[in-house]
Order: structure tokens, then sequence, then C-alpha cells
């Protein structure tokens, strides 16, 4: 039975990360053998894929001629799930306003004045392709 939970645990993303950088499926062999060291047990591995698949971030279909082998592929993308994660940031942190959000960053962040200066230019350069 699939969940819906919109939330990946640090793990959790670390194993996504994986998928989302392989671009075209992998069985738990492949994930783990793009895990840092010290590298998890497979038993880990194959219980995270499911529960990635249980929350409703990975379906898979299995491998012909290879006995029990899953192919698991991400539903999300990783600018669909960090969109959504950012939205959810803005949301609880900083009550829905992104301008609070912004200042927050502005502040905490200490930017230099060329990174100011960047982002004031990619705010006028957004307007000036909205008026198009």
């Amino acid at each position: 039975m699939k969940r819906k939970d919109n939330t990946l645990t640090k793990v959790e993303f670390e194993v996504m990360n994986i998928l989302w950088n392989i671009q075209d499926g992998a069985c738990a062999w492949d994930v783990l053998e793009h895990c840092e060291e010290p590298k998890p047990a497979y038993t880990t591995i194959a219980t995270y894929l499911k529960v990635l698949y249980e929350k409703g971030f990975l379906d898979f279909h299995k491998v012909g001629g290879q006995g029990k082998t899953h192919r698991y592929v991400p539903l999300v993308t990783r600018a669909e799930y960090t969109r959504r994660t950012m939205q959810e940031v803005k949301k609880n942190f900083f009550g829905g306003s992104l301008k609070s959000m912004l200042n927050y960053f502005v502040k905490e962040e200490n930017l230099s004045p060329d990174e100011i200066k960047e982002l004031l230019e990619l705010v006028h350069n957004s307007k000036l392709n909205c008026k198009s």
C-alpha cells in the first residue's frame, strides 16, 4: 500500500540523488555501488528503495532474466522536489512571503556586494521577461 509523504529523510534524499544522477533507473546493487564509504548493507538500500516506493517517489519494474531484480525509476524529478520543498519552507517559516524568505537569506548568508548585484540583475531580467 502506497502512502503519500512529501518529505525525504537525509538518507532517502541521498538515495534519490543517486537515482536522479543515474537518470535511467537502477537496481539496489547500482545504488549501493554509488554510495559513499562506508557503504551500507545491501538490505539497507533495498529497504530505503521500498520505503521510497511506498512514499510515491519511485516506481519499479522487474528486470527480465535476472530473478527478483527490480529496476527503480524516480517518479519525482529533482526540480519538482526542490520546488515543493522550497514552497513548504516559504509557507512554514516565512508565512508564504517570498520577500521575507529572500530577506532572511540576504541577511543570514552575508552576501557580497557582487552576489547582491547578481540577484538584483536576476530580478530585473525576470521582470523584463514577464513584460514580453
